[in-house]
C-alpha cells in the first residue's frame, strides 16, 4: 500500500538526475549555503577568515545577499536587528577563535532580546580537534564551550554529509519560541573539502509551535472575569510573537490598563485610554501595578527593569504567559503558563467573560497626571524637548534603534514608538554599540523606509567603522549622535554614589568630518534645529549623521 507521503518523498526524474550529477567545484561551505538557501534564507551577514573562507567562497554561487560588516560584534547587532524586524532566522557566517569571541557580545544581546540569529563558525582542523595544544592558528581548547552558555543551542557538524542536518536543527531551534541565537561549527577542513553530494534544496525546519494548556487558561480567564482591579504588563514576548491585537482586544474586552515594558515598547497604543505606557521605572506605576488584584504578565520574566529594580512587591494574583521556561515565576508566585504569547492570548479571548470597569480609564488619567507632576517638578524640559524633536522627525512607521545612552533610558520610559516592533535598544544585556549596526541590519530587511540610529559618543566609537559598511550599501540609516563628551549615564551614577566621577570624560573626534571622510553626509545641530535637521537628514537617501552636542541629565529614579 503506497501512502500519500511516500509520493512526497519520491524525486521526481528530473531530481533524480540532478542529484546523479551534482556540479563540479562544490565544497562543504556549497553545503552550508544550499541549506540556508533551502531554508529560506535571503541575507547573509558575516566577516570572512581564513578558516571560514569556503563558506565565503560558496556565496559567490548562491543568490543570497550578503552584506559585511567591519567588526564581528557589529555583525551580529545587525543580523539580531534583522531577524527582530523580519521574524526570519538569521545567518552570521564568522571565523574561528577570536572572530567567533568578538560575537560573543551581539550573542549575548541576542539571547537577552530573543532574536533569532543563527551563528554559523569555522573550527580549526579536524585533526586539531578534542582540547588538545597543536598549535593550530586560532584554536580554543574548546570553542563551542564559550558560546554554549550564551547561545540557545549549539550543533556541530564534523563531516559534509552532516551539515544540512545540522544548520536544520539550529535554524528550527532559533525559531521556536522563545526565539533566541544558536550556534553552528564546522572544522575547516570539511568546509574546504569538494564534495559529490547533491546540491541541497528544499529543507524542513518548521518551528513547534507552543500552544498554551487548556486547564490553565480555563483558570486564568476565570481569574480575569472575576478581578475588580485587573492591570496588563506587555513585554516583548507580546511583540515577537505579533500579539498586539490580540492584547488589545483583551484588554478593551476586560477593560485593564496595560504597561509596557521597554522590551514591548509598541505592542500596547500609546494613547490609548487604558495605556499605562511605559514608565516602569516610576513609584506610582509600582504602586498601581501592586495594587491590581489580577495581574496578567504577557511575554516578560519581570526582570530588573520591568520591577522597579527588584521593588515590585505585588498583593494580588499573577498570571505570567511566558514562552521562555526559565523566566516562568523566576521572579514572583504566579500561576505560570508556558506558551507562545499569542496562542496564549487567542485562547484567553475565547473564554474570559466581558467585564465593565468604567472606572479604569480614569485611573490611567490619574497615574499618568502623578507621573507628569513628578517628572516637571525636576527642571528636565531639555530632555523632554529633544525626545519630542526625535518623535516628531521619525516617520510612524519607520525603526528606531538605541545604544545605552541617556537619550535611550529616556526613550525606554516617555517615547512613543507608535507601531509594533519599531523601538529597539539594548536593554536586554545591556552592552555599547548596538544603536548603529542594528539599525543597518534593519535597513538591510526593509530599504523603503529610513531608520534611526541613537548613540551617544561613547557609544559610537564602538561602531564607527561601521560607518564604512553603511556607505558601501548605501543603506537609508540616520545616525544621531548625543555628544556630551564621555559616558553620560556613568558619570551620573558616579556623581550620586561617589561624590565624583572617574573615567568617563572621552577625547572624540570630531564627529562631523569624521563621517565626511567616509562619504557620509553630516551635520552639527542644536537643540532648537534638531527637528528639522533630522528630519532632512531622514528624508534623504542614503546614510547620514547628525550631531547633537548637549549634556543631558536622567529624571531622579524612585527605587532608591
Amino acid at each position: 500500500m503506497t501512502h500519500d507521503h511516500d509520493l512526497e518523498l519520491r524525486p521526481t526524474p528530473a531530481q533524480t538526475e540532478a542529484a546523479l550529477n551534482p556540479p563540479p567545484g562544490r565544497n562543504g561551505g556549497d553545503l552550508v549555503v544550499e541549506t540556508l538557501h533551502g531554508l529560506g534564507a535571503t541575507t547573509v551577514f558575516g566577516l570572512p577568515g581564513q578558516h571560514a573562507l569556503g563558506m565565503f567562497d560558496a556565496l559567490r554561487r548562491s543568490s543570497m545577499d550578503y552584506v559585511g560588516l567591519r567588526v564581528e560584534n557589529n555583525a551580529g547587532f545587525a543580523a539580531d536587528a534583522y531577524g527582530r524586524i523580519t521574524g526570519e532566522a538569521t545567518p552570521l557566517l564568522l571565523s574561528t577563535g577570536p572572530g567567533a569571541l568578538t560575537s560573543l557580545a551581539a550573542l549575548q544581546e541576542a539571547a537577552a532580546g530573543s532574536a533569532p540569529v543563527l551563528a554559523i563558525s569555522s573550527q580549526v582542523p579536524s585533526a586539531g580537534l578534542g582540547g588538545g595544544r597543536h598549535g593550530y592558528l586560532h584554536e580554543l581548547r574548546d570553542q563551542q564551550a564559550s558560546f554554549r552558555e550564551v547561545v540557545k543551542s549549539v550543533h556541530t557538524a564534523r563531516t559534509a554529509s552532516q551539515i544540512p542536518s545540522a544548520v536544520s536543527a539550529a535554524w528550527e531551534s532559533a525559531l521556536t519560541a522563545p526565539h533566541g541565537p544558536v550556534w553552528v561549527e564546522i572544522p575547516q577542513d570539511v568546509l574546504l573539502a569538494e564534495t559529490t553530494l547533491p546540491v541541497v534544496t528544499a529543507m524542513d525546519a518548521t518551528p513547534r509551535e507552543l500552544p498554551p494548556r487548556p486547564e490553565l487558561t480555563a483558570v486564568a480567564a476565570d481569574l480575569l472575569s472575576r478581578a475588580s482591579r485587573p492591570a496588563i504588563v506587555a513585554g516583548g514576548g507580546v511583540v515577537r510573537a505579533d500579539a498586539s491585537g490580540k492584547l488589545r482586544a483583551l484588554a478593551e474586552r476586560i477593560d485593564a490598563p496595560v504597561v509596557t515594558t521597554y522590551g514591548g515598547k509598541g505592542a500596547f497604543p500609546w494613547e490609548h485610554p487604558l495605556s499605562l505606557q511605559s514608565w516602569m521605572e516610576d513609584r506610582h506605576t509600582t504602586d498601581f501595578l501592586e495594587d491590581a488584584d489580577v495581574l496578567l504578565v504577557v511575554g516578560s520574566g519581570l526582570g530588573e527593569l520591568s520591577s522597579n529594580y527588584h521593588t515590585f512587591a505585588p498583593r494580588g494574583r499573577i498570571v505570567q504567559i511566558e514562552a521562555d521556561l526559565g523566566k516562568l515565576e523566576s521572579n514572583h508566585a504566579a500561576l505560570g503558563i508556558h506558551a507562545d504569547a499569542r496562542l496564549a492570548l487567542s485562547a484567553l479571548l475565547e473564554t474570559v467573560d466581558r467585564r465593565e470597569d468604567a472606572g479604569a480609564a480614569d485611573r490611567v488619567r490619574a497615574l499618568l497626571s502623578q507621573v507628569r507632576t513628578r517628572i516637571e517638578a525636576q527642571d528636565l524640559t531639555l530632555e523632554q524637548g529633544i525626545l519630542s524633536s526625535v518623535r516628531a522627525a521619525l516617520p510612524p512607521t519607520s525603526p528606531s534603534f538605541w545604544d545605552m545612552t541617556i537619550l535611550a533610558y529616556w526613550a525606554w520610559s516617555a517615547f512613543d514608538a507608535r507601531h509594533p516592533n519599531t523601538m529597539h535598544s539594548a536593554q536586554g544585556a545591556g552592552g555599547l554599540g548596538y544603536g548603529f549596526p542594528a539599525a543597518l541590519g534593519a535597513a538591510c530587511a526593509d530599504r523603503t523606509k529610513p531608520v534611526l540610529a541613537v548613540s551617544g559618543d561613547g557609544g559610537a566609537m564602538y561602531s564607527i567603522a561601521e560607518l564604512a559598511t553603511a556607505k558601501q550599501y548605501e543603506l537609508p540609516v540616520t545616525w544621531l549622535i548625543v555628544d556630551d563628551g564621555g559616558y553620560g549615564i556613568l558619570r551620573e551614577y558616579m556623581t550620586d554614589a561617589f561624590g565624583e566621577a572617574t573615567a568617563t570624560e572621552l577625547s572624540r573626534p570630531d564627529f562631523v568630518a569624521l563621517a565626511e571622510s567616509f562619504g557620509v553626509p553630516a551635520v552639527r545641530t542644536t537643540p532648537q534645529s534638531l527637528t528639522d535637521d533630522l528630519s532632512k537628514a531622514l528624508s534623504t537617501p542614503g546614510p547620514s549623521v547628525v550631531v547633537l552636542p548637549a549634556v543631558l541629565r536622567m529624571f531622579a529614579p524612585t527605587h532608591l
